[in-house]
């Protein structure tokens, strides 16, 4: 495996498929995790002792990065993973705890974190692995955990892709009860398609909700409930990871409700909120607390002259406002190349570069919305911050 970790895996498969000195098909297998597995969890690749597990459980599983910034969340003496997987969340968490314990229906996942975690853990003991149904476990165990992890299987019976908590496995809605009396602390990791609303009405209490965005992109969304904080409105908080710092921004639904908002015309910058943010819900709260005018009520861009620091958001130097026409866009962008943002406009992006024959690439953007008039405008921006 290690000799040919930069070769074609289907080739190697063709080439060696007579050997029958050694398994072909895992050597393979292993080759063709690890070229997938490069950039979500480079220090396992890294390490040649690793063994991944079928492509399915490392698709499903969390990046390296995602996994540390959960980490900052919990600490103490005991932590339950109740789905393991192929264990990465188990053991980037499980870094905070004396003891950690893992849970996994399935047999050769349950295999593959045992062996994992004996290479990576300089405690011997630390990680205990058992194969077996994790809501049956907890029902049937008298031990009490400071936290419990659980991220349910969100597949259906036909693969269909499945949303609410209570259609996940294992149900953690239907379970909550037994959950919240045998940790301290729960967090869930959900979907990054979950109506977060919704979820706040399937659980009783939870404290805090995390949208978590890796450079732009929202890849989870975490529910945190802790035994001994009193009953109040969740804490919502937005993060956008990036290689160089992690940015917050939080509000609740009550302020988002009561917060006002002024409306303008387009200033020297525009801003785009990140996915984090976009997905949280907070457009009113964003204008609020960076003191920014927003475009349109169902336009989900801001405005400003004055540009705040450290914004979760993209953020766009407006150079001139223009009418889509094809004799105005050969005259600002003649190599036909520009990147073409739409929010809120009666045309689409990919329908703007179809009608007018623009490629997306280089450093100007055409960006179309609703402005605050009610009128369709088009913007010639160049990029301040990505």
């Amino acid at each position: 495996m290690q000799d040919h970790l930069n070769e074609d895996p289907a080739q190697l498969l063709l080439k060696h498929h007579q050997n029958k000195s050694l398994d072909i098909k895992e050597a393979v297998q292993q080759i063709s995790a690890r070229k997938k597995a490069q950039n979500k969890l480079p220090s396992w690749v890294a390490n040649p002792h690793i063994i991944f597990p079928a492509s399915i459980s490392l698709e499903q599983c969390s990046s390296e990065q995602t996994a540390n910034f959960k980490a900052q969340f919990v600490q103490g003496k005991s932590l339950v993973d109740l789905t393991g997987g192929f264990g990465v969340d188990t053991y980037f968490l499980g870094k905070k705890f004396e003891k950690v314990l893992y849970l996994e229906r399935q047999e050769k996942l349950a295999e593959i974190a045992k062996f994992n975690f004996s290479t990576l853990s300089n405690s011997s003991d630390k990680f205990q692995v058992l194969s077996e149904d994790s809501m049956a476990f907890l029902k049937n165990t008298a031990q009490f955990f400071d936290w419990i992890y659980v991220d349910p299987a969100r597949r259906g019976g036909h693969n269909q892709k499945l949303y609410k908590l209570a259609d996940c496995e294992p149900d953690i809605v239907g379970h909550w009860d037994m959950l919240s009396h045998k940790a301290a602390c729960i967090m869930v990791k959900a979907s990054p398609m979950l109506d977060i609303k919704e979820a706040l009405k399937e659980l009783p209490i939870v404290h805090e909700v995390h949208i978590v965005a890796v450079k732009n992109e929202v890849k989870e969304v975490l529910l945190i409930w802790r035994k001994d904080e009193k009953k109040q409105e969740p804490l919502i908080k937005a993060w956008n990871l990036s290689s160089s710092e992690k940015l917050a921004f939080e509000f609740t639904y009550t302020e988002e409700e009561v917060t006002p908002v002024a409306f303008g015309p387009v200033e020297k910058y525009l801003i785009m909120p990140s996915a984090a943010i976009l997905k949280a819900g907070g457009f009113k709260s964003f204008a609020h607390q960076f003191g920014l005018k927003k475009l349109h009520s169902n336009t989900h861009l801001y405005t400003t002259d004055k540009l705040p620091e450290k914004i979760q958001g993209r953020v766009f130097e407006v150079i001139e406002v223009f009418k889509l026409d094809k004799k105005k866009i050969k005259q600002l962008f003649p190599s036909g190349k520009v990147n073409v943002l739409s929010r809120n406009h009666p045309l689409k992006a990919e329908a703007i570069k179809k009608k007018f024959k623009l490629k997306d690439g280089g450093e100007e953007f055409l960006l179309a919305c609703t402005t605050s008039d009610g009128l369709p405008k088009a913007f010639y921006c160049k990029r301040v911050i990505e």
